[in-house]
């Protein structure tokens, strides 16, 4: 008898973290109607910052369910980078370092709040952090939506190539920058007051962490 190679879809699991999120922003939309509208409207419209950051809730039920959505989407996008720039050994688990990058992405970015919000205790700055840390989290959590439907496109519909995942990447750099210039000026007046610690801060707090991910990273993978 002829044994018959079998063919075997590695990207089951990916469809079912791309049906999860998809399902996910649906179950959002039904719960939270006019919170998930305004959300979506953020190119155009930002009532969704002035309004739900007064309640000063970054860490509101929409925020966090929101969040996952973003973690998984990042996390399959930084998989799919991972695969193409440094191919691994075919008896890696591809599921196994997803969940790798999710959890050390979402440990990444909590640890990075919890300690802003620490250091927001010490100076008696609680409400001005909030309202950072939410419009922080909310335009994170727009531009993510935008890094699913590259990772959909990716994994389904265009082979990965360098022009192209350079593009993303620098649509998502440039797109994260942009809006913590519109949230830096809209609190121009605060940082003008306190114009040492915020250098202090984004030095520490929005430079410098990326940067020794970076290198612990390029050093683990060498």
């Amino acid at each position: 008898m002829q044994a018959i190679e079998r063919q075997v879809d590695t990207t089951d699991w990916m469809t079912l973290i791309l049906l999860t999120c998809i399902v996910m922003l649906a179950a959002i939309k039904i719960i939270y109607p006019q919170r998930f509208q305004e959300f979506m409207s953020l190119l155009t419209s930002s009532k969704f910052m002035m309004f739900k950051g007064k309640e000063n809730q970054a860490f509101h039920p929409f925020n966090i369910l929101m969040f996952f959505v973003n973690i998984a989407a990042v996390s399959l996008f930084l998989l799919i980078l991972l695969n193409f720039f440094f191919p691994t050994p075919e008896d890696d688990s591809s599921i196994i370092i997803y969940i790798r990058i999710a959890t050390a992405y979402g440990s990444f970015v909590l640890l990075k709040m919890g300690i802003e919000k620490i250091i927001a205790n010490v100076f008696e700055l609680d409400e001005k952090i909030d309202y950072y840390l939410f419009r922080k989290l909310g335009y994170r959590n727009f531009i993510s939506l935008f890094v699913l439907l590259a990772a959909i496109l990716l994994t389904y519909s265009f082979t990965p190539t360098r022009p192209i995942l350079y593009s993303i990447l620098g649509f998502l750099i440039v797109s994260n920058v942009i809006s913590l210039i519109v949230i830096y000026r809209q609190n121009q007046s605060i940082i003008s007051i306190n114009l040492f610690y915020f250098i202090l801060y984004l030095c520490a707090l929005e430079i410098a962490p990326y940067i020794i991910l970076y290198k612990l990273f390029i050093n683990n993978w060498e």
